[in-house]
């Protein structure tokens, strides 16, 4: 009779090490999937819309919609660029993050983002907090001290 339980004892532990195990596969399946900032997004204040898109090995974007997007019924100009040459370059359309790259955790770094408000373009990393968050950020120097946004997408 003992013999018999210890059989039935261990035929049930070895189901359940297969089933954890079978779980742990899964898990770790889901986890090393990364998530894509592809696609079309807006920020906290929704003033904009913006596509994160491939440009060669790296990821980059560019304005797609204003909120307000016509200054005394004209376009929006970059009026603010410390390039004289580029104030008269509209808005819409404008790539204003580039360079970025994937950096692991479902994190991109390396890239630069452009203020057209401030004219003063930051370092700045995008990283996948869900398939629709994101949070980008931009800093001067090291990454610690900047400017948190948290995007959601839009399509």
């Amino acid at each position: 009779i003992t013999l018999y339980n210890f059989n039935k004892t261990d035929h049930h532990m070895k189901k359940h090490l297969f089933t954890l195990l079978v779980l742990m596969l899964f898990s770790t399946c889901a986890w090393a999937q990364k998530l894509s900032p592809l696609g079309i997004w807006t920020n906290e204040e929704g003033k904009a819309r913006f596509e994160i898109y491939q440009c060669g090995d790296k990821l980059c974007g560019k304005l797609v919609t204003l909120k307000e997007p016509t200054r005394n019924g004209k376009p929006k100009l970059d009026i603010n660029n410390p390039d004289k040459k580029l104030q008269d370059r509209p808005l819409m359309g404008l790539e204003f993050m580039k360079g970025f790259e994937y950096d692991g955790n479902n994190k991109w770094d390396d890239g630069t983002i452009y203020d057209p408000e401030s004219g003063k373009t930051y370092s700045c990393y995008m990283k996948m907090t869900s398939k629709d968050k994101m949070e980008v950020k931009g800093y001067i120097g090291i990454s610690l001290i900047g400017r948190t946004q948290n995007w959601t997408r839009v399509k």
